[in-house]
């Protein structure tokens, strides 16, 4: 029951997010069932491309990944920082060894079968995974296609003495979620295709992986960039050479201000306020209860209350 109430409120607050590109198109005088096929035609098209397109190129490059870590970790035992480190350590590891018996690990077919039933696993969630992306996408459709009548069905259950001023906060409250929504994912889409740009000039490895990477991490407010940046700056100087991995921190350092101080100002102006403190708390909060999801939608939610506890609680209190 818990996993299906996820999916209901994953579903409502991303249809809150894509109601205002409907009140958007119907602005500019298209009818608003003409402007929900609209939008839910861009969502599917999307949602097609991501599955078609990108899922197989992320498979594929962490298949050549796997079928490579044996010859990378090789070359990892010429590289001069082994030996750095080992003079570093003052011989309480051996670097050289380590990386020695982890190729000899993955050369090890018994190892390599643990491997593979491991590999299973982590396929049957990733279905699972889909599956419930897929459940998500239904009722965002549902709840999109529906969502003024059921805004008007909850203005009713409420009294009509109070209706007009809740009708207000919910107002507010749905818009700015819907805003929030839709900036959180533009300024994810926007650093993972400035991610895939910069990993394929400079000859970096796995470009479409990380970059989903970095839209996935972006999603989560506050330090989702920063983890984003750091697993990837790691994996390049894995994967490559130290150069390019100096190279994707130094971008990050530059993009997290661009982001921190244009992007995000101008993108999220008209969304949630609420102070920095909560910010933190809020996304804490959510990301240790629900992940990434919680994450995403525990800011407006602590913005939703808030909002009721100044419009609602603080005006109530001084009447008394």
């Amino acid at each position: 029951l818990a996993t299906i109430l996820t999916y209901i409120g994953a579903a409502l607050f991303l249809s809150l997010g894509l109601d205002p590109a409907v009140n958007w198109l119907e602005t500019k005088k298209l009818p608003r069932w003409a402007a929900i096929l609209v939008v839910l035609g861009v969502v599917l098209v999307a949602f097609t491309i991501l599955v078609v397109s990108i899922i197989p190129l992320i498979i594929d490059q962490a298949k050549h990944f796997v079928d490579t870590l044996p010859a990378i970790i090789k070359n990892l035992e010429s590289q001069a920082w082994a030996d750095y480190l080992n003079s570093q350590l003052n011989g309480w590891v051996d670097v050289n060894a380590l990386l020695t018996e982890v190729a000899n690990f993955f050369k090890d077919p018994t190892h390599i079968a643990d491997i593979a039933g491991g590999a299973l696993a982590v396929g049957v969630s990733i279905a699972n995974g889909f599956f419930g992306v897929f459940v998500v996408l239904i009722l965002t459709l549902y709840f999109t296609a529906s969502l003024k009548t059921i805004k008007q069905s909850t203005y009713r259950l409420v009294p009509a003495t109070s209706r007009e001023k809740f009708i207000e906060l919910s107002s507010q409250i749905t818009d700015g979620v819907g805003k929030y929504v839709i900036g959180q994912i533009l300024l994810g889409l926007i650093n993972g295709v400035l991610t895939f740009i910069l990993l394929t000039v400079i000859g970096g490895q796995a470009a479409i992986v990380f970059a989903f990477v970095a839209f996935v991490m972006s999603l989560i407010p506050l330090v989702g960039t920063v983890i984003g940046s750091a697993i990837i700056a790691i994996s390049q100087l894995v994967l490559v050479s130290p150069t390019t991995a100096l190279i994707v921190a130094i971008y990050y350092l530059i993009y997290m201000q661009v982001e921190a101080y244009v992007f995000s100002p101008k993108i999220m102006n008209r969304a949630v306020q609420i102070p920095g403190s909560v910010v933190v708390i809020a996304a804490l909060a959510g990301g240790s209860l629900l992940g990434i999801l919680g994450a995403l939608v525990a800011i407006p939610i602590a913005a939703s209350i808030v909002l009721i506890i100044k419009e609602v609680v603080m005006p109530m209190q001084d009447k008394r």
